[in-house]
């Protein structure tokens, strides 16, 4: 998480979303960095803890602002990275799982360790499922993010391609997509949302 007090903005790092290149570009400009094991902070509890310190301590009020991605590629990412060698020999590899085993561990009613990735939707809400979040940006969409960020900053943020997942198979069957979409329909919804908003989904938070 980063907050810049000049642009009155916060950025939450929603996991694999590419958020380690946005850090990396805009650490230099963030009055306020919170790392490691604090990186992803959750829009509730940024909304319930954070938010009144910076008011409190510093009189600043921000916007908040954070990345969905498509709910099917985030999970996918996850795979790939759990995939991968620092995972290798933890309870967190994926290794002779495939995608489709990994998708329903994941939506299942208590995800083993390795599927624990908690959701997007969940991230970016309350409870009650109240998007907590001012400016929702597509993944898919990253132009648009930018030109955002352009805007806010004065100057072009050049991104560089930091913790990129390791490549590995990922098909997904029909089957288990269309469970998915059920069991993850709030997600899906609101990644719609932000596609149908040209990119970018602007909701008021009070």
């Amino acid at each position: 998480m980063l907050v810049f007090s000049d642009q009155n903005l916060a950025f939450l790092a929603v996991p694999k979303t590419g958020t380690t290149a946005f850090e990396m570009a805009l650490r230099p400009r963030a009055d306020i960095i919170l790392s490691k094991r604090r990186k992803h902070l959750t829009a509730a509890r940024f909304h319930n803890k954070v938010a009144p310190f910076l008011a409190d301590t510093f009189g600043l009020t921000v916007e908040t602002m954070a990345v969905m991605r498509d709910p099917v590629e985030q999970i996918r990412s996850w795979y790939r990275y759990r995939s991968g060698p620092r995972q290798k020999g933890t309870k967190a590899s994926t290794n002779g799982c495939s995608f489709d085993d990994f998708v329903l561990a994941v939506i299942s009613d208590n995800p083993p360790p390795f599927a624990g990735i908690g959701s997007q939707f969940n991230f970016v809400t309350s409870g009650k499922g109240e998007v907590l979040v001012n400016h929702l940006f597509a993944y898919e969409r990253q132009p648009v993010f930018r030109a955002f960020l352009t805007q806010a900053f004065g100057e072009e943020i050049t991104l560089k391609q930091k913790n990129v997942s390791p490549p590995a198979e990922a098909p997904l069957s029909a089957a288990v997509e269309a469970k998915l979409r059920k069991v993850r329909a709030d997600e899906f919804a609101l990644y719609e949302r932000i596609k149908a908003a040209g990119g970018h989904l602007v909701t008021p938070v009070g």
